[in-house]
């Protein structure tokens, strides 16, 4: 009976999308997180009664005909990359995206990756660093006896020396923006790579055609929405049980069929 089969991939592409949806939740409160969306393609048809083919010698055409589909498959999990509110900190480091573009980052391999999470830091160095110490490109190192950081939208970095009545201009952030951003490759640790779906970066500054702008002491929040993420959890559990039930009424029509004498 194909109604077994069917309805286990039903019951799979439920629990996918139950995983996606755990995971939105999960990093509700994760710096510049996009929400992921599971999609599903059906899957191939068996045709029974070819459409358009004739029925008889007067060469009458059947019309629908008769195709049975074998259920449903993942077709792939998108990334929404709507940007989430942005969020006041007070902290002179934390920078976050309002439009488009991502920042940076040099991993230890020697390549680019890429991020919104702009909650840096300062390294031993004085050097602009991620939490977990990579530096932002290109390398901006505050001097001693800095009092205080400056970042414009466009993403140019001062610095008010001690000493000094004007300020130190110590470098420019610049920003990538990609054709197609659901085709990064998501690293973990807030991080992407380009790929060959992302197409190839394009480097600029804040504030140019496509860029988005810098706002100094903010951080870009989760676009992950709660009721969103519990409705379509819901949605999802029953999805999950009417396959289940399926699952069972065919069991027990087979069941009814093997105790037949």
């Amino acid at each position: 009976m194909r109604v077994l089969s069917i309805a286990s991939t039903g019951m799979m592409a439920q629990q996918l999308n139950v995983e996606v949806i755990s995971n939105n939740i999960a990093n509700i409160n994760t710096t510049a997180f996009k929400r992921g969306r599971a999609e599903f393609q059906d899957l191939m048809y068996q045709s029974e009664r070819r459409q358009g083919s004739q029925s008889t010698d007067a060469g009458t055409i059947i019309p629908t005909g008769i195709e049975v589909g074998l259920g449903v498959r993942p077709g792939a999990v998108n990334r929404i990359n709507t940007t989430g509110n942005l969020t006041s900190t007070g902290n002179e480091l934390d920078l976050a995206i309002e439009g488009r573009g991502y920042f940076n980052i040099r991993m230890p391999a020697g390549e680019t990756a890429y991020t919104r999470a702009g909650g840096f830091k300062l390294s031993p160095e004085g050097t602009i660093v991620t939490s977990d110490g990579h530096p932002v490109l290109p390398e901006v190192t505050v001097p001693q006896g800095t009092r205080e950081i400056a970042v414009n939208s466009s993403g140019e970095v001062q610095a008010f020396v001690d000493g000094q009545t004007r300020p130190r201009v110590l470098g420019q952030l610049v920003m990538t923006v990609f054709v197609n951003e659901s085709g990064l490759e998501a690293m973990g640790d807030n991080l992407y790579r380009s790929t060959p779906a992302s197409g190839e970066p394009q480097d600029g500054t804040g504030g140019q055609a496509g860029f988005g702008t810098i706002r100094q002491k903010y951080l870009e929040s989760s676009n992950v929405n709660v009721v969103q993420e519990i409705t379509e959890l819901i949605s999802a559990q029953r999805a999950y049980e009417m396959n289940a039930k399926v699952v069972e009424a065919g069991d027990q029509m087979a069941s009814t069929l093997s105790n037949m004498r």
